[in-house]
């Protein structure tokens, strides 16, 4: 989508006050902020700040890492619980966090804070600099690797996806994983059923996905899957209503579930 489609979207149709709305549990927090980077000794981490406190986002690694960073330039939509425990990075800890960068460019999010003695990462899976093609959550040397159990029968895949947003690129691991598993099918069939979602924010307001998106995550997966090269009798079963937002892990409704028969 362009950024000028996404802007309007968001513009019309999410930034509005809920009328009415629960309000979400008090170790929630849903927010949509500027993020920060704070430089360290070994890697970066990513912060933002909401109700005057700074809240842990994650750190810089590489692009096998689980947490895929923010950008500067753009806000972004934080969803996650607050963990009990020390702060890291003089942030608290937010657990689980599902970080959403919005693609509407930003010119005030340009924050990087410099690195201070007390702000440590002695958890960085590698030290700083490019990793120079290592995985940054490879195996210790000499840790055993073991392989997955073969998949067999009838298997669902669920994609999530960040908000407002269709495939990006950290889904190319499970889209993998889909065509290899049909692909080893004689004859795979696909069904696709993919939602839309909403976010009720700590402040109140109410964000909420266009509403012809679920359909067109629908069609793209369809797109890549075919365009791939997979010959699989495919089918959208349906792009299910928009839930109700009660502030718990809202995310999870912004998702695509594929199940293979064989």
């Amino acid at each position: 989508m362009s950024t000028a489609r996404l802007s309007t979207a968001i513009a019309c149709l999410t930034f509005a006050a809920a009328a009415g709305a629960a309000t979400p549990p008090a170790n929630h927090r849903n927010f949509i902020s500027c993020p920060i980077v704070r430089d360290t000794p070994t890697v970066p981490c990513w912060l933002a700040e909401y109700g005057g406190e700074l809240y842990y986002l994650g750190i810089q690694t590489d692009v096998s890492a689980e947490f895929h960073p923010p950008l500067l330039g753009h806000k972004v939509l934080v969803e996650g619980t607050v963990k009990d425990g020390p702060r890291i990075c003089g942030g608290i800890v937010l657990e689980p966090l599902k970080i959403s960068p919005l693609a509407e460019l930003d010119g005030t999010c340009n924050t990087i804070l410099p690195a201070e003695e007390q702000y440590t990462v002695p958890f960085a899976p590698r030290p700083p600099g490019p990793s120079g093609g290592r995985l940054a959550f490879d195996a210790a040397p000499g840790s055993p690797r073991t392989a997955p159990p073969p998949l067999t029968g009838p298997q669902e895949f669920a994609l999530y996806y960040d908000f407002g947003m269709l495939v990006g690129g950290r889904h190319s691991g499970i889209l993998s994983r889909i065509y290899d598993y049909a692909s080893s099918q004689r004859k795979p069939k696909l069904a696709i059923t993919c939602h839309r979602g909403s976010t009720l924010l700590s402040d109140g307001a109410l964000i909420v996905e266009r509403e012809d998106l679920a359909s067109d995550r629908a069609r793209e997966l369809v797109k890549l899957l075919h365009g791939a090269g997979l010959e699989a009798e495919t089918r959208v079963e349906g792009v299910a209503a928009l839930a109700p937002a009660d502030g718990n892990a809202d995310w999870r409704e912004r998702s695509c579930v594929v199940r293979v028969e064989p």
